[in-house]
């Protein structure tokens, strides 16, 4: 009678137990470890990058930026992508006209080196500064937000709207844009070469001879060791007198 008293005890305890504690304890879960992002993987996501994913692996500007991304993020990027399409419009020819630095340059002018939201470009002080420069100093572009809150980019030859945010969240945004920004240093038309100055040489005398002429009966033009002009004339005379003085005691 005892026992079946414990029995009872023991079945009624073991009913009045959380559910959670009669279970098996499972294997620990393992913790989810979220590195810093990957430009490479956020446009591959975005599906209609492959040549701007090529074009920055080519120049390397995706190893890059992901080793920038790694080490600090500090203010962060923004990434103006163009889609498949807005290289597919470009002039054929215009990206193989350019050298490997000018590939460079092109992809880091499509970066900036701050993180940038859509609403704090409406903010933004232009011309803003991307990762590419010359030997005038760094590109430049000219970002404004219309009435619409509508933002758009301008490198003073070509203007888009910015799209689709791939990425909004610090420290790197990604933003599809549906023409390829040209900057005006790679693009735009170059100043003519300037002539050559003239060569120095004398000037010209008054009247357009660039050598003042001797004058007319001078004894300067004369060549050196003659005897003057009018000598000769006294010299002749001589001679003209002693023929006629011969010819006089002959007859």
């Amino acid at each position: 009678m005892a026992a079946a008293r414990l029995l009872l005890a023991a079945a009624v305890m073991a009913l009045a137990l959380p559910s959670s504690l009669c279970q098996a304890p499972g294997p620990a879960a393992a913790p989810t470890s979220k590195g810093p992002p990957n430009v490479t993987a956020i446009l591959e996501k975005g599906g209609q990058y492959a040549t701007f994913i090529r074009l920055m692996k080519s120049t390397q500007q995706d190893t890059q930026l992901n080793s920038q991304l790694n080490n600090s993020f500090g203010s962060g990027y923004t990434v103006f992508a163009p889609t498949d399409n807005a290289f597919s419009s470009l002039k054929p020819g215009t990206l193989n006209k350019l050298t490997q630095q000018d590939q460079v340059s092109l992809i880091q002018y499509h970066i900036l080196p701050q993180f940038y939201s859509l609403d704090s470009f409406e903010t933004a002080s232009n011309p803003v500064r991307t990762q590419a420069s010359g030997s005038d100093g760094p590109y430049t572009l000219n970002i404004t937000a219309d009435s619409n809150s509508q933002v758009n980019v301008s490198t003073g030859l070509v203007a888009t709207r910015v799209g689709t945010a791939l990425r909004d969240t610090m420290p790197i945004a990604v933003y599809s844009v549906d023409k390829v920004l040209l900057p005006n240093d790679l693009f735009g038309v170059k100043p003519p070469a300037s002539s050559p100055p003239a060569p120095k040489g004398k000037k010209p005398a008054k009247g357009g001879s660039s050598v003042a002429e001797a004058p007319l009966g001078s004894d300067d033009s004369a060549p050196t060791g003659a005897a003057p002009a009018g000598a000769r004339v006294a010299g002749w005379s001589l001679v003209a007198a002693m023929v006629l003085a011969a010819a006089g005691s002959l007859l």
